[in-house]
């Protein structure tokens, strides 16, 4: 018998589902966004990987790039169209550190996953090796990031208000936190209209 094929959430009105998952780097937000649109038949869409892109294109670091991005708003801006044209043509899943802000007016589910500084780094390094280099890069990164999203947008990246859920990843497993994360989604959207897969 051949597979059932993966059907996205449906909406009377042909909406499409808009799912944003942001979080600081090391929270986990890329394996539940991924996992998340897995799961709901969605498009996948990161705006770090944009991010990585620019930085290889350029033979920069992150670090680099976010002191270059600091200066020059084009780097942010690009990375925000990205993020609005795929909002705009729906059925999506976005991992994004800001679309979470970015997204606000279309977005149905806003979901951000955090975790303490130590403990995202201790994941950062232990993922990508590196050791002390790894972790000086993260922080100069996050501190340049927090700083020119305020000063060009306004936004707070340590409030955590307006977000439909909050998890804290330190204290649980990948997969206990992405219960709750996948649960809290089929809720929202069910509450929304949308008819979700398996119902």
């Amino acid at each position: 018998m051949p597979p059932v094929p993966c059907r996205p959430p449906q909406a009377v009105d042909n909406r499409k589902p808009v799912i944003v998952v942001s979080g600081p780097p090391g929270s986990g937000k890329s394996t539940y966004a991924k996992r998340l649109a897995r799961d709901f038949c969605l498009d996948y869409i990161t705006t770090g990987a944009f991010f990585r892109e620019i930085a290889r294109e350029k033979g920069l670091t992150l670090s680099q790039l976010s002191e270059i991005a600091s200066r020059d708003p084009s780097i942010d801006l690009a990375i925000d169209k990205m993020s609005l044209e795929a909002a705009e043509k729906g059925g999506v899943v976005i991992d994004s550190h800001l679309a979470g802000w970015v997204l606000s007016g279309l977005a149905h589910v806003r979901i951000l996953v955090t975790a303490p500084l130590t403990i995202r780094l201790q994941r950062i390094s232990s993922r990508e090796g590196g050791g002390d280099r790894i972790i000086e890069e993260t922080v100069a990164r996050e501190s340049l990031q927090a700083a020119r999203f305020y000063e060009y947008y306004g936004y707070d990246t340590t409030s955590f208000q307006g977000f439909d859920l909050v998890v804290d990843t330190s204290s649980l497993s990948i997969e206990e936190a992405y219960d709750i994360i996948s649960r809290y989604t089929r809720y929202k959207l069910s509450a929304l209209g949308f008819r979700l897969p398996g119902e």
